[in-house]
């Protein structure tokens, strides 16, 4: 992993001041080569000791290493290894060209890859696929988090899996009074602070019901109650990219596991065809 993607996909747990030194590498990388760490302490107004202190948070030994992986990131994004944006539209900050919002995109999705490990989208997997044979998976998001909440609901749906659907929670408290053991709820909350949110997933696990959570990369209450929890990175500065960004990720994210279970269970992708195929025969004329 590159210096460069890991301050990014570990910008969201760092604190304010460490938020800073990141932002400053990431708008700053083509400079950083000739900032010594009491020059970048002194661009930032900060201690010395803060910024060794931040590199060696990320893993490396001191601010050289630091300087050299950014240096070898920059290097190969020169040379074509990386996406680049296009020069001529990008100087417009933000992401008004499509070429830098694709970029923006890219990288958001890259560090939310990185922060999810494999084996939490295959256990997610598991979970659901095992639900959806003996049990229900119970889905729900608020607001924009109903978006996704309800595209993935209806995936699950084309598999054969039973779901139950809801955007408002009263009636998703009700729902989950018919929940037991082997169940699964999946909620969706980008910052995960939602005080009902938090209540029903204390009352599934009453239930004793699986609780997967969707949120991003920060400490939150609701991922502080999940058995399981799916992760986003995404961060931009204008208000307007930052929603963008997390969307993006947030979907690449739930497709791989959509894949999964497409890939790993013949009897569900032979179910989706077959809905499928129902589906269109309902739309022609």
């Amino acid at each position: 992993m590159s210096a460069l993607v890991k301050i990014r996909s570990e910008r969201d747990q760092m604190s304010a001041v460490e938020r800073r030194i990141a932002d400053f590498i990431l708008e700053n990388a083509q400079l950083l080569r000739d900032y010594s760490s009491q020059q970048l302490a002194n661009a930032l107004g900060i201690s010395q000791s803060s910024v060794v202190k931040f590199t060696q948070k990320l893993g490396f030994k001191g601010y050289p290493d630091l300087k050299y992986s950014v240096g070898e990131a920059i290097a190969r994004a020169d040379n074509g290894d990386a996406p680049q944006p296009d020069a001529a539209n990008d100087s417009e900050r933000g992401g008004a060209s499509a070429g830098n919002l694709w970029r923006r995109k890219s990288e958001a999705e890259e560090a939310t890859r990185l922060i999810n490990p494999p084996q939490t989208l295959h256990a997610m997997a598991a979970a659901i696929e095992q639900a959806g044979r003996t049990g229900k998976v119970f889905i729900i998001g608020l607001g924009e988090d109903d978006i996704h909440a309800r595209g993935f609901a209806l995936k699950l749906s084309l598999l054969g899996i039973l779901t139950v659907h809801n955007f408002d929670t009263a009636r998703m408290t009700a729902n989950v009074s018919a929940a037991s053991a082997g169940d699964v709820l999946l909620v969706f909350s980008e910052h995960g602070n939602h005080p009902a949110l938090c209540k029903i997933a204390r009352y599934f696990r009453e239930r004793r019901g699986q609780v997967i959570t969707v949120t991003r990369h920060t400490a939150n209450p609701l991922r502080a109650l999940a058995d399981l929890s799916l992760v986003v990175s995404a961060h931009d500065e204008l208000p307007y990219i930052q929603p963008l960004l997390y969307q993006s990720a947030l979907q690449h994210l739930l497709d791989g596991v959509f894949v999964q279970l497409c890939e790993g269970h013949d009897d569900l992708h032979a179910q989706l065809l077959a809905n499928l195929d129902r589906i269109q025969l309902m739309l022609e004329p």
